[in-house]
């Protein structure tokens, strides 16, 4: 008869953490991040308090940013950062489209198939921003719309994670959380699962798409230009005529920024005297004669010629070279859910200025905004659709505060020169990994310092690669999850929860584990939800077993990493929100996808992890 776990007074804190920890995440109130660091610094105060010094040790209150975990997720990053930089998604794409074809049914797969392989060595997010720009020129090149490209490779990536244990942040994290004594998972234990998972969103989406993914009002058609593209998706009908001003004209004197306003008009480019800028700041006086290049509609343009009495040139003169479609155009960029940029607007930011980019339209889910843009707070998974140099949209790419998505612009690859060592150091990362006995971190170390040693990654590029945020979020909730297992409140939660079901076959509290991580990975990170239920699962085994189950703590501990990937129905998940904003969907396009994939990956995940251990 197993001993029962009485409620002490640091469990009621611990309790009231895990609750305050779950509304902060749910409201966002502040980010996710903030609001780890902060139960962290709250639960080592409390344990001040007197009668509460069990709840935490301060003396390991900041141990988990030196976790083994915490420091494989930053290599890992680092590594993929560096087969970025070298070209080979570039390749992977070229590939695809080779052998791909022309048809959806062809073309999903293996989209989605090569995202999910990526992914199971890298963080998922991380796989699907590379794959934007590749999914954005596979659809230029075949005509296949975004919108039914995206969410494939998005649900794919997500499900990818779960093929190894460095594909995603709970299944890093999973072995520093099992009791200790207890045997860890190797790299490929998990991989079976994750190959039918993969397996099973391809088979979903080929055999289903064309009933639950959004249908475009006006599919892309081949050999569809730029022009037409932009005009289709967005709306926007633009082009560039020169003008020259007259110096005694009453626009010499005024300033480019009143220009835009009043007319309605983008100034591409500028000249005065010898001094040409393309996209010149909104505080550039035009004074004496001056050469202009402004975009905008054609009705636009001709009430500024009629409103102005300055006439157009017949063609592109003075910008002809600086704006040729060689040098300069329209592109799109995608705001992340990481960006420092969010809550800003174009005034604030002076994205001309500090960017190179003149927007002329913002696209949020299935609206597309083309007037007061200057004013509008941008929001994760906006697309900025903006004229620019393309040296600009390069180095935007280079940039974690936004994702290119346009990539069919002349740009040079970054270090194709490098590739060879990317991959040996890749390789070489895997051969520690499979055959020998080193930890996890620094098996992914050594791949991570050879691409920087070698010149695959510079040191301040391997620092960008790093998502703090993930860092000091899976770092700050490691001592809650210890403090939740240290006090016995996971013993106790264990306990009410197996009174609460009943006399209940093993399976059924493993189903029932699965759709708890399944909803708290709706509503918070899965690395929070990691953290907080993995201990509660080994718990609720053990009392199982007390109880004459055959329940086994390690694998109930498993079925919580691999649940917390399953967040399909609402775009939370970071990989849902960076791609809602390209792909033009609706919360309620991912509700009649997502959820029949979240069913889906319930029950193979559970009839693979009972077949498999």
């Amino acid at each position: 008869m197993q001993e029962t776990v009485t409620l002490t007074p640091e469990m009621m804190v611990v309790l009231g953490l895990l609750g305050f920890t779950i509304f902060l995440f749910v409201s966002e109130i502040v980010r996710v991040d903030v609001a780890a660091v902060s139960v962290m610094v709250l639960l080592g105060l409390l344990s001040m308090v007197p009668g509460l010094g069990g709840v935490a040790d301060t003396h390991q209150l900041f141990d988990g940013f030196a976790s083994n975990a915490v420091i494989s997720i930053i290599a890992v990053m680092i590594i993929g950062a560096g087969l970025d930089k070298t070209g080979v998604m570039s390749r992977v794409a070229s590939f695809i489209m080779r052998v791909g074809g022309l048809t959806e049914r062809r073309i999903i797969p293996l989209i989605s198939g090569t995202v999910g392989v990526i992914s199971s060595f890298m963080q998922n997010v991380g796989a699907a921003a590379l794959f934007l720009p590749v999914v954005s020129r596979i659809s230029a090149r075949t005509g296949l719309p975004m919108s039914r490209l995206l969410m494939p490779m998005g649900f794919c990536a997500i499900l990818g994670g779960t093929m190894t244990m460095v594909g995603s942040s709970p299944l890093i994290l999973l072995n520093d959380l099992l009791p200790q004594g207890m045997e860890h998972f190797n790299l490929f234990d998990v991989t079976p699962i994750g190959l039918a998972l993969v397996a099973t969103g391809i088979a979903y989406f080929v055999l289903m798409g064309r009933y639950v993914l959004p249908k475009t009002s006006g599919d892309g058609t081949m050999g569809e230009s730029a022009v037409e593209y932009f005009r289709r998706v967005y709306g926007l009908d633009y082009t560039i005529r020169e003008f020259r001003v007259p110096a005694d004209h009453p626009l010499s004197g005024r300033t480019v920024g009143e220009l835009e306003r009043e007319h309605g008009v983008v100034v591409a480019g500028s000249m005065l005297g010898d001094d040409l800028r393309v996209g010149p700041w909104s505080g550039y006086k035009l004074d004496g004669s001056a050469q202009l290049a402004l975009l905008g509609r054609a009705e636009q343009l001709d009430a500024f010629a009629e409103n102005t009495g300055i006439e157009p040139k017949g063609h592109l003169d003075v910008f002809s070279d600086v704006l040729a479609h060689t040098k300069s155009g329209i592109g799109e960029i995608v705001m992340p859910p990481s960006s420092g940029l969010l809550g800003k607007t174009v005034t604030d930011l002076a994205m001309r200025k500090t960017y190179g980019l003149s927007v002329l339209a913002i696209h949020r889910g299935e609206e597309t905004f083309r007037e007061g843009l200057r004013d509008i707070p941008l929001q994760a998974g906006d697309t900025l659709v903006s004229h620019c140099n393309w040296d600009s949209l390069a180095r935007l790419e280079k940039d974690r505060d936004f994702v290119v998505v346009t990539s069919e612009y002349p740009h040079e690859e970054l270090r194709p020169q490098k590739v060879s060592y990317a991959l040996v150091f890749f390789a070489i990362t895997l051969s520690l990994i499979l055959f020998t006995d080193l930890r996890l971190s620094v098996a992914l170390l050594v791949g991570a310092v050879g691409m920087i040693l070698t010149g695959v990654l510079n040191m301040d590029e391997a620092y960008k690669a790093v998502s703090w945020k993930t860092v000091f979020l899976l770092a700050s909730l490691i001592p809650l999850g210890m403090a939740v297992e240290d006090t016995g409140t996971a013993a106790w939660i264990a306990q009410q929860t197996l009174a609460l079901l009943g006399e209940v076959p093993p399976w059924v509290l493993q189903a029932a584990i699965a759709v708890l991580a399944t909803f708290f990975t709706l509503v918070m990170s899965n690395v929070g939800a990691t953290v907080l239920l993995v201990p509660l699962a080994v718990n609720i085994a053990i009392a199982a077993q007390g109880l004459g189950m055959d329940a086994d703590p390690r694998i109930f501990a498993l079925t919580v990493a691999i649940a917390t990937s399953n967040s399909f129905l609402i775009p939370t998940h970071q990989v849902n929100a960076l791609i809602m904003g390209p792909g033009g969907y609706r919360v309620k396009d991912y509700m009649k996808a997502g959820g029949i994939m979240t069913v889906l990956f319930l029950i193979v995940s559970l009839i693979m992890l009972n077949l498999i251990f």
